[in-house]
């Protein structure tokens, strides 16, 4: 490795197909027109690290020490900077940031920024029962004056049913139209967008199948990623795959 040079460290395998989809939409993002012109990145996906809902309900093992042991990995491998492809995750993120020096990526924050800068003022949250319960969107919306709507609970268990199901390799059209049930119901409260607040989401939730802009905290990371690396964003960059126009 070239330590004089950024590596972009990814803390992966929760769950391995968002690692993946994360990898490709920084590919993707990355102005480039060679091999050379895009960024070294080392990737730590490790499926055994403990459920982060289960863990924030108290109903699992605290996946810190494996997600601590991930960190140092990536360092190990050179890494000047690290996305955690993981909302839920997001809560374990300052212990983390704590024990590295190393700058962690705080894919929430990057998102109510994006939030923010469009002028959005409502918005649906559809993410993992964890991470709707920890309010992690709530707390850092609130700093900028913006309103997170969850889903009713009777809702809430749907969601949580497609993201397991789409864990698990299902993204058929039930999964999806589970999805955009939810979504219309989030409209109807006065969400003018809605965050794929679980990075399973996008895999089965696409902006053709909304009528309000869909919000990809994976395409935000990865923008942010590039940037925090020195890296150019190419022109499809979140403002038209993030989010509607």
């Amino acid at each position: 490795m070239y330590p004089q040079e950024p590596v972009i460290g990814i803390l992966g395998g929760m769950g391995p197909a968002a690692t993946a989809d994360f990898y490709a939409k920084l590919v993707s993002h990355t102005r480039a027109r060679r091999d050379q012109d895009h960024p070294r990145t080392v990737i730590w996906s490790d499926p055994t690290i403990p459920d982060r809902t289960q863990a924030i309900l108290g109903l699992g093992e605290d996946p810190t020490p494996w997600m601590l042991r991930g960190v140092k990995h990536l360092e190990e491998a050179g890494a000047t900077l690290i996305a955690v492809p993981c909302n839920t995750a997001h809560a374990f993120v300052p212990a983390l940031q704590a024990k590295t020096s190393a700058p962690i990526l705080h894919m929430i924050e990057e998102t109510v920024e994006l939030l923010s800068a469009q002028g959005i003022r409502s918005v649906g949250l559809l993410a993992t029962t964890g991470t709707c319960q920890m309010g992690l969107y709530q707390a850092s919306a609130a700093k900028g004056g913006v309103e997170v709507l969850v889903p009713d609970q009777d809702g809430q268990e749907k969601v949580m049913d497609a993201i397991l199901g789409i864990k698990g390799g299902n993204t058929t059209p039930d999964i999806s139209a589970a999805l955009v049930e939810a979504t219309t119901l989030l409209q109807a409260k006065g969400a003018e967008a809605v965050i794929a607040g679980c990075t399973e989401i996008p895999l089965a939730l696409s902006q053709d199948m909304l009528q309000i802009p869909l919000i990809d905290p994976t395409g935000v990371l990865a923008v942010a990623a590039l940037r925090q690396a020195g890296f150019p964003v190419a022109d499809q960059g979140p403002e038209r795959h993030v989010a509607c126009p």
